[in-house]
Formats: structure tokens, sequence, C-alpha cells
């Protein structure tokens, strides 16, 4: 998920229209916008925990106005400051707990993807809309890849397709179903993986697709190739391949997006704002943006912020004006760090040139 730094600061880097989300934090149109994103009630989330916050922690609370009034009064709070003193403002604890839930629902959503559409995005994001025709069909390659024969685990990673019949996903994920011997590498005995393109929230239907070999575990980068099979269970046909881009031309700045498969990951994320923004819905494909934050060529990554979970390795990062992927997410954790795969790095890479994937 996001990079580690305070809240005013992300806050001024993140929302870019700080007098747009100053107007949406009105009491009302705040509580329509949460009540199509209130998670389960099993689940304490940033709202719920202002509502059973004590006086002296959220002045105003007991006795006071209603929980919405009580955040869209400290958000606004907060986002005068930042609009006043910029990434350097100094807020009370209760603003920056409001303004960290306003960070997280306007700046960095998780959107859900369903029939093969992504929600509607926020204000912020409202680039995203104009461009769904280039998007949308983009998202049936991306699968979640599933095992069956395993002792504890249904599901491992994300995967995405990058030629007619090989999957681009991390190493890490294929190791969990995959050993060794020599240079070679299979299945383990009694485990069969498999791609489903779909798993959809409320989704009805798969698209599953036999993972058949590995053409290669890369030993250097996080990053794994699996031969799949191009008839699916009903002899549905595959997507097509996703185009990997050649150059260099990501950049600190550029709008990304990832998608994949977010599970909960409680044990190296924090519960109550992983809850606000994934709303207690994991396992299911969503569509999540961000922008690059830095990016190192020599070691052949790059770090992003768009708010992933677990369940993302292996979720490809296309550059939003291209549409075209530019890296493969690995690695992630809230308010620290997130990276992904340099891929145009590797276009001479051995492993890479053996699966024939085109750059384009």
């Amino acid at each position: 998920m996001a990079r580690s730094q305070p809240v005013a600061a992300r806050a001024a880097r993140q929302l870019s229209d700080l007098d747009g989300v100053y107007e949406r934090l009105a009491p009302e149109t705040l509580q329509r916008r949460l009540s199509r994103l209130r998670p389960a009630p099993t689940t304490t989330s940033a709202l719920e925990s202002l509502e059973a916050a004590p006086e002296e922690a959220m002045p105003g609370v007991a006795g006071g106005p209603p929980p919405v009034e009580t955040l869209a009064r400290h958000g606004r709070s907060a986002v005068e400051k930042v609009r006043r003193e910029g990434a350097d403002a100094v807020l009370t604890p209760q603003e920056e707990f409001a303004l960290e839930a306003i960070v997280l629902l306007e700046g960095r959503p998780a959107l859900l993807i369903q029939d093969g559409r992504f929600d509607d995005p926020p204000p912020e994001w409202a680039v995203l809309t104009p461009l769904r025709a280039s998007i949308e069909p983009l998202l049936g390659s991306v699968g979640r890849i599933e095992v069956t024969g395993h002792p504890s685990l249904d599901w491992v990673g994300t995967g995405f397709l990058v030629t007619k019949d090989v999957v681009m996903t991390n190493r890490h994920v294929a190791k969990v179903f995959s050993r060794q011997s020599g240079s070679r590498w299979t299945f383990e005995p009694g485990m069969k993986p498999r791609i489903d393109y779909r798993e959809e929230h409320r989704g009805t239907s798969s698209a599953e697709f036999t993972l058949t070999s590995i053409v290669g575990i890369h030993d250097k980068v996080d990053m794994a190739l699996l031969r799949v099979s191009r008839k699916g269970r009903g002899g549905s046909k595959p997507p097509e391949p996703l185009v990997v881009a050649k150059s260099p031309a990501v950049k600190a700045g550029a709008k990304v997006f990832a998608v994949g498969y977010p599970a909960w990951d409680g044990h190296r994320n924090e519960p109550r704002p992983m809850s606000d923004i994934f709303r207690d819905i994991y396992n299911v494909k969503r569509l999540q943006p961000g922008e690059v934050v830095r990016v190192s060529a020599a070691e052949k990554v790059f770090e992003h912020d768009c708010s992933t979970l677990g369940g993302n390795s292996g979720s490809c990062v296309v550059d939003l004006d291209t549409r075209q992927v530019v890296g493969l997410h690995f690695s992630g954790r809230y308010r620290q760090a997130n990276w992904a795969v340099l891929l145009w790095k590797l276009q001479k890479d051995p492993l890479v040139k053996k699966a024939r994937i085109a750059f384009a």
C-alpha cells in the first residue's frame, strides 16, 4: 500500500483538488458516499471508531453531532490546514484520523470490478471514466491463480497473460506449488494450479484455464512465467495478452493502476484503514489507481502507491497514458512501500526471451 509519510504530506501529494475535497466534505454529501462504502459490521472501520471514540479523544462525539458530521468537521479542518500550510501542516490527532480516511476514500481507492466494469471512481480519479473503453478490455486478461491439492490454500496470488499461452506472476507465488530439480522447475506432486480470469465480486461465472507447465522461475527478480492452456473449462476461449511496454518512459509522478485480487492482510497492514478501503470485500478483482513514486532502473524496480494487499502479488501495473504494462507488482505494506519489477529492463533477459514476450 502507500508510502510511509505524515498524512498531511500524503494528502498534499495525493489530493490534487483540495478545494473540491473540502466541498465534498459537506455532511450530507459525505453520508451518501459512505453509505455505499460502509464495511460489514464484523470489522471496526475508521468511521465506526469515530462513533465509539471517548469524548476526550474525539471532542463533540458524546452527546454532540452524529459521527458523519464529526468526520466532516475534523476533515474540513484538516483539509483547510493543508490548503494553507501544505505538507508541513500540523494536525490534531482527530484531524489526522479524519484526513487519513479522506485520503483513502478520495486519493487511492480500490475499485471493484463486476461484469468486466470497474466501479465509478471518486472525483480525484475522474480521469478513469473517459478511458473506460480502453481500460476495461484489459481487465479480462488478469486472473486469480488457484491451486487444487494444497493442504491449506485455495488460491495464491494474481497473474496476467503476456503471450497467447504464458502467464506472468511472482516467483514467490509460483513457488507455493512448484519444486526445483537441478535447473528444472515442475509442479509439486498432487498440486494442480489454474488461473481464473473472472472471480469478480458477486460473480456467478468463471473463466478457468489450466496452468500446464513452468516456463521458468527467475533467480534474481520476483518473477515467474507459467504455460497456460489455450482452452478453458467448458471450451471457453482465452483473453488477449496484455501489451508490455518496451520504453523506459515510466517516471516518478506518472499515473498508473494495478489490477489484481487483494486478500485480507491484517498481519502486515493496519486492519482499520484496510477495512475502509476494501469495504471488507476481499479475494476478488479490483482496479487500484495510484502514482509512480520512485524509479530505480539499476535495481530493475520502481515504487508506486496503489492501495494493494497480499493477494495483489503478481498484479500488472499499467501506465494510465499508454495502457501498457510497465511493472509486475511484488511487494507492498501500508504506508511504507510498494514495489514492482521494472519490466522494460528485462527485454534481453534469457527467461523473458524464452517465453517470447513481445514488447511494444
